[in-house]
């Protein structure tokens, strides 16, 4: 195969697929991966991909690109229906200990879930604080949830509270397990996403928190977003829908992260 030929399929291939490793593509193709890497610098100077990590995704998977809540809450859905689940035996059963829930259509999923949350006492209610609109207002008539809304500016493309307002109320609290959502979670860049001020809030509440547990679905492996909130090291468990690439899982192995495919 000459290599227009390999590079148009390389093209096809990211575009269907929405990424592809470098490996995959080398062993494919029977070529060497210094070759796909060469493919790759070519075809990003022409804007047909965008190269991350271990590999290349579609040029639309932009970094700096986030969509709203309503455009992706049926992305994966069933996907995040089984990692959201999976979430409720970290949910803890005593009303003496705390969660905090981050904004994202995965988390959101695990606030439906919360409606139905049962204590181990009669009159047990879970205190649970957000930042997240959505996952407030799913929780606000539920009898067995003492809900905590964090306050600030809101972001109208993830419905999540963030700034000073947001950072403040959240420096009074301590929770003892919070459920975060990410946009990309890849071996060098961590833990990221597109926007400074939700990142700051992400960030800060991996640092009070006992417990970090990441909901996440297997697509956003292998992408880097803007900005940095947390390290691999920071994360006690990931629930996801598909075991993560031999690369990826040996640098959440070494980080100590527990990994539960759902």
């Amino acid at each position: 195969m000459y290599a227009p030929e390999r590079q148009a399929a390389i093209t096809a291939a990211i575009a269907s697929a929405g990424r592809a490793s470098v490996a995959d593509l080398a062993q494919h193709f029977d070529v060497t991966p210094e070759t796909i890497r060469r493919d790759f610098d070519l075809l990003e100077r022409a804007g047909l991909l965008r190269r991350v990590h271990g590999g290349a995704v579609a040029p639309g998977r932009a970094s700096a690109v986030e969509r709203t809540v309503s455009q992706r809450t049926d992305v994966a859905a069933d996907a995040k229906r089984r990692i959201a689940t999976a979430a409720l035996r970290f949910v803890p059963t005593a009303a003496d200990t705390a969660i905090v829930l981050d904004a994202g259509t995965t988390v959101g999923a695990l606030a439906a879930l919360l409606v139905q949350w049962q204590g181990e006492r009669m009159g047990d209610a879970l205190p649970v604080i957000t930042h997240s609109i959505t996952a407030a207002a799913t929780l606000l008539a539920a009898e067995n949830i003492d809900l905590h809304v964090l306050g600030g500016r809101v972001r109208g493309v993830t419905g999540a509270a963030v700034g000073p307002a947001a950072l403040g109320q959240l420096d009074r609290f301590r929770p003892d397990v919070a459920f975060i959502g990410t946009n990309a979670l890849s071996v060098d860049g961590g833990l990221t996403t597109p926007d400074e001020y939700e990142a700051a809030v992400k960030s800060a509440v991996v640092r009070r928190s006992a417990r970090v547990i990441v909901l996440a679905d297997s697509a956003k492996f292998g992408l880097d977003n803007l900005v940095v909130f947390a390290d691999l090291g920071d994360v006690d468990v990931l629930i996801t829908d598909a075991s993560p690439d031999a690369e990826l899982a040996s640098a959440l192995d070494e980080a100590g992260v527990e990994v539960v495919v759902a």
